[in-house]
């Protein structure tokens, strides 16, 4: 039985197994998925779990070798943009929402949040350790 980092099985094995350069994309409610993007649903209720709790859960374990983030977001929160950007020290590329969209296609999974802020979505890719 595992006692810390990400409990939930299917999205701790996601972790363990993404290579370098694969997208694990964290998710709004409303973000719309692919039908062939593999999704891990954590949404219970509204804002349960929060977006920002599952992001640190998931940087605790995951070696990030850069984020891509809606520009929409800093305009609509720039509280929740300006956070992101400090706690995570990889490069950031900032694009437009329906680029933003158009990229969950390649995901190698999606995992939704009850997080009912619209544009609190990022695209983690997966870095390298050594």
């Amino acid at each position: 039985m595992k006692k810390q980092g990400v409990l939930h099985g299917e999205l701790s094995r996601f972790i363990a197994t993404l290579g370098h350069g694969q997208t694990l994309v964290i998710a709004d409610y409303g973000l719309p998925v692919p039908a062939q993007v593999p999704l891990i649903d954590l949404a219970v209720c509204q804002g349960v779990p929060a977006f920002w709790e599952v992001l640190n859960a998931v940087l605790s374990e995951l070696s990030v070798e850069k984020i891509t983030l809606a520009k929409e977001l800093e305009g609509a929160h720039p509280d929740l943009f300006d956070r992101i950007r400090q706690l995570i020290a990889a490069p950031q590329e900032l694009i437009g929402h329906d680029i933003f969209k158009e990229r969950l296609a390649s995901a190698a999974v999606i995992v939704r949040t009850g997080e009912w802020t619209s544009y609190a979505n990022i695209i983690l890719k997966s870095g390298v350790v050594f």
